[in-house]
């Protein structure tokens, strides 16, 4: 599957949806050299309900896109730390660190990279419409040679494309809230209830961002919070500021993500559950992926692509809602853990990006390495 050559086209390629996803996409294209307009109902900076923690991998692919986090702008992630009423069980990241951002500084530097690369930007609009030829505005078709749909889960561009082939596997439901703290740790934080988890993501010197994940539609933050005692005795002194954001978290698998004339990034091409933190990894990566295989003109190349680039959160996504499920199991696990460290240390490698076979490595190595240590006297 190739690109269309086409005359008289307007732009080369058409991004509908300028979140994260849209926006790396539209810098990755200019950075292969297609001309790229893209198209909001929104206007900047768009602001969205997650947890705002990226992992090393997503650091690293912002970096590729020329977008870096000033230091004042964010807060260095060291690690990540499990908690749990009996337990709780820490490692740091094997190599290079994460960062903690506020979702309004991240789009506003994606945005500005954006404009900066070139791409044309067009915010508030409405009445859209998309085809394979390309995108039609107040009664006008602007020409393209793909139409790329970055518009979040419930797609227009995936649905007009004719892509909904789409199996869910969970739905639930996520809540966040920033309050004026500086942060205690410098890892992430998940902490396990019974009934939803607890993320704490440092954004700042003096933030932190709390979000809760949930299977229960009558949950509230404010009750939620008092199953997290630890947590609630560091908030009794911390103002909020903003006000409480919800969303829906969908894992979501689309059978394609590409035919001619369209292409899917981002939550539009299938997304994990916010309990993993990748949904940022992933579509930067995405975007990267997505450029490179149309710079070759073989777009399915992305097809490919894309599905190994999802194994890894599918992964997660699947163990981590499964300690979500079972409480017995959790209880179990996270008693496991933290008796041995270094079993977690090797989760915490993967999760971060780490190949198998250097996780695999890491587990060989760490009993040899314990059983090296002086003993205490």
């Amino acid at each position: 599957m190739s690109l269309p050559s086409c005359r008289n086209l307007d732009f080369d390629i058409g991004v509908v949806g300028g979140g994260p996803a849209g926006l790396a996409a539209s810098i990755a294209l200019r950075a292969q050299g297609f001309s790229v307009a893209l198209f909001d109902c929104a206007v900047p900076p768009i602001d969205k309900a997650c947890g705002e923690g990226l992992m090393p991998d997503g650091l690293a692919a912002l970096g590729e896109l020329g977008v870096s986090v000033p230091s004042y702008a964010g807060f260095p992630l060291q690690g990540i730390r499990f908690v749990d009423a009996a337990n709780s069980v820490t490692a740091d990241f094997p190599s290079n660190p994460g960062v903690g951002v506020l979702r309004t500084v991240l789009h506003q530097l994606l945005a500005d990279r954006a404009r900066e690369a070139g791409v044309s930007v067009r915010w508030g609009i409405k009445g859209l419409r998309v085809s394979s030829q390309g995108i039609s505005l107040d009664g006008r078709l602007l020409r393209s040679r793909l139409v790329i749909g970055a518009d979040g889960q419930n797609s227009v561009v995936r649905r007009n494309a004719g892509l909904t082939q789409v199996r869910e596997k969970a739905r639930r439901y996520g809540f966040r809230r920033h309050y004026r703290l500086a942060p205690w740790s410098p890892h992430v934080e998940l902490h396990w209830g019974t009934r939803s988890q607890l993320y704490i993501t440092p954004v700042s010197r003096d933030e932190i961002c709390v979000a809760l994940l949930t299977r229960d539609s009558k949950v509230r933050p404010d009750d939620a919070l008092n199953d997290f005692p630890e947590v609630c005795r560091r908030l009794a002194s911390a103002a909020p500021c903003s006000p409480v954001m919800g969303a829906l978290t969908i894992s979501r698998t689309c059978r394609r993500v590409c035919r001619e004339g369209f292409a899917l990034v981002g939550d539009a091409s299938g997304s994990v559950d916010a309990i993993t933190g990748h949904g940022l990894t992933l579509a930067f990566r995405q975007a990267l992926a997505l450029a490179t295989a149309l710079k070759r003109n073989q777009l399915e190349q992305y097809q490919k692509a894309h599905r190994a680039l999802s194994r890894r959160s599918r992964i997660m996504s699947s163990l981590l809602l499964a300690l979500e499920a079972h409480g017995a199991f959790r209880k179990r696990a996270l008693t496991g853990l933290s008796k041995q460290p270094e079993v977690f240390a090797a989760f915490v490698s993967f999760h971060a990006g780490a190949s198998p076979a250097a996780v695999l490595s890491e587990l060989l190595i760490a009993p040899n390495r314990r059983a090296q240590q002086p003993a205490c006297t």
